[in-house]
């Protein structure tokens, strides 16, 4: 049987609680002494720290003592309003009217309206050998869009994967809305690291625009030569002063080649990560690397739903979402070290 339990923000304080345990699990609710509510999630292989009013994104994911997120100049999460403000995390939710970097075309903001949001409620459910961590949020504007989002992480007994779910719902009565996601994964950098995919290589592109936010340098732009002259696809992360700035690829449509999408990263003398996902529901997947003395970040592979280009790249590309009202859009990515 299911059971529920409620996490009021009142219940989120500077002095670590254990609100749970049992012989799997146990859950801790905390806040860092920058305001920002955690809440640790730890299984026998390690823990998961979610921002539950702070667009649900996880700030770390630790299996097998590897913190598997990027490096960056952030060593806690900050309070703010835009995704900038605090990006050091494991993974963030990019959309969901509008997801990715803004063309001077666009109107949104960096990775959408989503990532610094503060979720209306927060619980945890639990059975024998799993443990939901759910959250929900009502979005409506006059004269705008209304939906509803639940964002879900599942841990499991033993496991160091976990499953990272969003539902989105159309509230208008009568209004269809755009609907673009990335779920924007930052994994750790390690230098030596494999990547691999059960896709072709060719399914993946070398980003040939330049959003606003990359400085390009006369190294970076031979490199790029280089990489668009082969057609190489980087599989190998031996080199870190050619990812400064970072070098992203992008995929093709992934549905003709396989139902569920799986990348992995396998670290030298380590574990293997993995992310997994339906290509129906995520039907495009950016590979991003960077590696600089403030930010290393080997993104192997964030799935979405459209490249990161912003809105009305999709839309031109006839990748952007029309959401009908009343209806609901699913998501589900499996990532962390494999069995």
């Amino acid at each position: 049987m299911t059971q529920r339990i409620n996490l009021p923000e009142k219940l989120f304080d500077k002095t670590p609680y254990n609100i749970y345990q049992d012989e799997h699990f146990t859950v801790t609710t905390m806040q860092y002494d920058t305001g920002v509510a955690g809440l640790k999630i730890s299984n026998n292989r390690g823990y998961i720290v979610i921002l539950p009013f702070q667009g649900f994104m996880i700030w770390d994911a630790v299996f097998d003592q590897l913190s598997l997120k990027m490096a960056s100049a952030f060593d806690k999460p900050y309070l703010g309003t835009q995704v900038t403000d605090t990006y050091g995390m494991f993974q963030f939710t990019s959309g969901v009217l509008a997801s990715g970097t803004p063309s001077e075309t666009d109107q949104h903001p960096l990775h959408g309206e989503y990532p610094m949001t503060k979720l209306d409620h927060i619980y945890l459910e639990f059975d024998q050998d799993n443990i939901i961590i759910g959250g929900e949020y009502e979005y409506v504007k006059g004269f705008g869009y209304h939906y509803r989002t639940h964002n879900t992480v599942i841990m499991h007994a033993a496991s160091a994967l976990i499953d990272i779910g969003l539902k989105v719902t159309n509230l208008s009565n009568y209004q269809t809305m755009p609907l673009q996601y990335l779920n924007h994964l930052n994994y750790c950098y390690v230098n030596g690291a494999t990547m691999s995919a059960n896709v072709p290589e060719n399914a993946l592109k070398l980003r040939r625009s330049i959003p606003a936010h990359v400085k390009p340098t006369a190294n970076w732009r031979a490199f790029n030569r280089e990489l668009q002259a082969s057609g190489e696809v980087i599989e190998v992360l031996d080199d870190g002063s050619r990812f400064d700035p970072e070098i992203v690829y992008m995929s093709t449509d992934l549905r003709p080649f396989v139902d569920r999408a799986v990348f992995k990263m396998s670290l030298p003398d380590g574990p293997t990560c993995v992310t997994a996902f339906s290509t129906k529901e995520l039907p495009f997947v950016t590979r991003w690397l960077l590696h600089n003395p403030d930010q290393q970040v080997a993104a192997f592979a964030i799935p979405g739903t459209s490249h990161p280009d912003g809105h009305n790249a999709a839309s031109q590309a006839g990748t952007l979402i029309h959401l009908a009202p009343g209806k609901t859009q699913s998501f589900t990515v499996t990532t962390g070290i494999g069995e």
